[in-house]
């Protein structure tokens, strides 16, 4: 995990990611909404018109808007740049779980302890549907990202999916069958045609849903639940079923995301962890955890590759890993060197040609952590890093002279474990074992060329030079002599 912003604050209910802005919207559990700037971490503005805790939060996506719903069973729309609360939506009858805005028409969806979801239309500041049906709370309610349904999750243990293709075609615009499709305010309904009707009804969690949300572009839903399990169902035009189940976590998991550029998973839960799953194979990838703070919500960036979650005493935002690829440049033959695709390629920046120079070991999905290019030996140093840092290792390559000439073959270089690598002579490298406690100097064969240094708390290492390198140990930043052994 790559944190790029974490803010200490009260219990965080809600987020929500700007679109465009490098900002993000918490809501917290004492009333008060945080708008922070996560790039240059600083807090904004702060919204305080809700009495008790605010638990869902959204920003529109053109206009400068967002919703909130809380506690006081009231549904907030605020205009950040008049830096102010422009009306209030009144209707619910208990806590209100979320609240987002639609991709294009101008409607909120709400849902609430009241076991029902809401759709408002916030330019006529009207209720334009109520949809009736789960008997427990409503945890989550969200519309799909392109099509006309919606997908509802309650602690009645069910999600439901709704299609509200009905209610467009009565309120937005003709639909596919010209104005006839419209129907006049008042008209008779002859064969008792609802604005929106359940398509699907999602039975297999064995206690009540948290959350649920449609995959941005697969027919897919993913649901987490208090019985500690994150299901993946898909569905088609005629039926919705079960495919899998995401085993591990140890509490109730409290909210669950598609990531909109891997094939991931995100849950976190109350067990105090967010936790990585394959979408493909379902299995887990990466853990990450807390000491003392339970999860209570996490969410994806529209089109980044961000993520944030919301937990006891905070947020933080973070990727899952580096988007720069590894890189290494050689001044003297104006090439840059970098790893693409299981390939070292070379860049020349005099004629702008680019080559792939040496196919690497295949099999690795985690990218490249560094690369750096040894010009008198004509190698390169890899290393890798896993999100835990407890599988890190480096790769020595030799590259091949005729480079570019031919395909590149697969090459047979060493790899060992390590957590990082780096040059500190023409044929020799230095390894920071953090299992072992030691540095290692090794040469090219991937043989140790001299005695292992102890290094206690060493965290990192740093190329310095010839002969030399810098350690990093807590704060403190040394320049180590190899020569001199200190």
């Amino acid at each position: 995990m790559l944190t790029k912003f974490e803010c200490k604050s009260a219990r965080v209910k809600g987020l929500a990611f700007h679109p465009k802005r490098p900002w993000i919207l918490s809501s917290l559990h004492t009333g008060v909404i945080q708008l922070w700037d996560y790039r240059l971490n600083t807090m904004i503005e702060k919204y305080e018109e809700h009495e008790g805790p605010v638990r869902g939060v959204h920003f529109h996506s053109q206009q400068p808007l967002f919703v909130s719903g809380g506690d006081d069973y009231k549904i907030k729309v605020w205009n950040y740049k008049l830096r102010r609360c422009i009306f209030t939506l009144l209707g619910h009858l208990d806590y209100i779980r979320t609240t987002f805005f639609h991709h294009e028409y101008p409607w909120i969806i709400t849902c609430s302890d009241d076991q029902t979801v809401r759709i408002w239309n916030w330019q006529s500041r009207n209720c334009i549907n109520i949809l009736t049906g789960h008997n427990h709370y409503v945890m989550c309610a969200q519309f799909h990202p392109t099509e006309d349904l919606v997908i509802s999750a309650s602690l009645d243990q069910t999600i439901r999916v709704w299609d509200i293709s009905g209610l467009r075609k009565k309120n937005v615009a003709p639909g596919p069958g010209g104005m006839d499709s419209v129907r006049t305010p008042g008209q008779t309904e002859l064969f008792g045609q609802t604005d929106v009707v359940v398509k699907f009804v999602l039975e297999g969690h064995d206690r009540g849903v948290n959350w649920a949300m449609f995959h941005p572009t697969a027919k897919l839903i993913v649901s987490g639940s208090d019985d500690r399990q994150v299901k993946v169902w898909r569905y088609s035009q005629e039926k919705a079923w079960e495919i899998d189940s995401c085993r591990g976590h140890y509490n109730n998991v409290s909210c669950v995301s598609f990531s909109n550029s891997q094939d991931v998973i995100l849950s976190n839960s109350e067990d105090k962890s967010i936790r990585i799953w394959d979408l493909n194979k379902r299995t887990c990838l990466y853990t990450f955890r807390r000491e003392h703070d339970r999860f209570w919500v996490i969410g994806a960036h529209p089109t980044l590759n961000l993520y944030a979650a919301g937990h006891d005493s905070g947020c933080i935002v973070f990727k899952l890993e580096r988007e720069r690829p590894a890189f290494s440049v050689n001044v003297s033959s104006n090439t840059l060197y970098y790893v693409k695709d299981h390939f070292v390629r070379a860049l020349d920046f005099t004629t702008n040609k680019d080559m792939p120079v040496l196919q690497l070991r295949t099999g690795i999905r985690i990218p490249m952590f560094s690369a750096a290019y040894n010009p008198a030996e004509n190698a390169i140093l890899l290393v890798t890093k896993t999100p835990l840092g407890e599988n890190s290792f480096y790769e020595v390559y030799t590259l091949p002279k005729d480079a570019g000439q031919r395909d590149p073959d697969m090459s047979d270089g060493k790899r060992a474990n390590g957590s990082n690598a780096v040059w500190v002579a023409r044929n020799r490298f230095a390894v920071l074992d953090r299992r072992a406690n030691c540095i290692l100097v090794k040469n090219l064969k991937n043989e140790e060329a001299a005695k292992k240094i102890p290094m206690t708390n060493c965290d990192d290492i740093f190329y310095a030079g010839t002969g030399v390198l810098l350690y990093r140990e807590g704060e403190m930043m040394v320049l180590y002599d190899l020569q001199q052994k200190g």
